[in-house]
């Protein structure tokens, strides 16, 4: 099986992030996206995220109802700070015989160098970068010295000329929990049953 796995603090997670992980399913190949809420991202250790179950809560309500989406807790579980290569090292030995394909937005590709051990991630998992029609261009990556030096030339051009090609959809978590504090709507922007579970529960006032 290929198995795309999407990492991300999912606080809350909103309609973009479905549409990238469908945009990766289908135009990548995969069998199945598992969704792997952190417990604290290595470069957001100074924000408080919503609990580990409210955040898992509202990505099974997410995903509901879609056989290729599936939730991993693992990060969670083990709590402290979230390292990638960790959470591919277990997956890999749960799915020795399956491939697994990294997915990483722009930000999160063009940093990929300074990740903790990224050579052992990318001879764990190909690199599924995503690139947002008319926000993002990737193209001038393949002009990064750090990503060169990391992937080498020919893995680094394939990774570009696969890369997935999502709708320009500019919605961030940080906007949701902005507009919820203010008592604005955020209807359409996450799916109506995450949008009702924060509701009822008080997230991000």
């Amino acid at each position: 099986m290929r198995i795309g796995v999407f990492g991300g603090s999912f606080d809350p997670v909103h309609i973009g992030h479905l549409v990238a992980a469908e945009c990766c399913r289908e135009q990548a190949g995969l069998d199945r996206v598992l969704f792997v809420p952190a417990a604290i991202q290595p470069h957001k250790q100074d924000r408080q995220l919503a609990s580990g179950q409210h955040r898992m809560e509202m990505l099974a309500l997410a995903t509901g109802g879609n056989d290729a989406f599936a939730v991993l807790g693992d990060e969670l579980e083990r709590g402290g700070v979230s390292y990638t290569v960790d959470t591919l090292q277990r997956l890999k030995a749960r799915h020795p015989d399956d491939d697994l394909l990294l997915i990483l937005g722009p930000d999160a590709f063009l940093g990929l160098p300074t990740w903790r051990e990224p050579h052992r991630i990318i001879d764990l998992a190909e690199v599924l970068a995503v690139e947002r029609e008319s926000l993002d261009d990737l193209s001038d990556a393949a002009t990064r010295e750090p990503l060169e030096t990391l992937l080498g030339r020919e893995r680094l051009d394939r990774v570009i000329s696969k890369r997935v090609l999502l709708p320009a959809i500019g919605i961030r978590a940080s906007d949701l929990r902005a507009a919820v504090a203010a008592g604005q709507s955020i209807r359409y922007r996450t799916p109506r049953a995450v949008e009702c579970y924060i509701a009822t529960h008080g997230l991000y006032r």
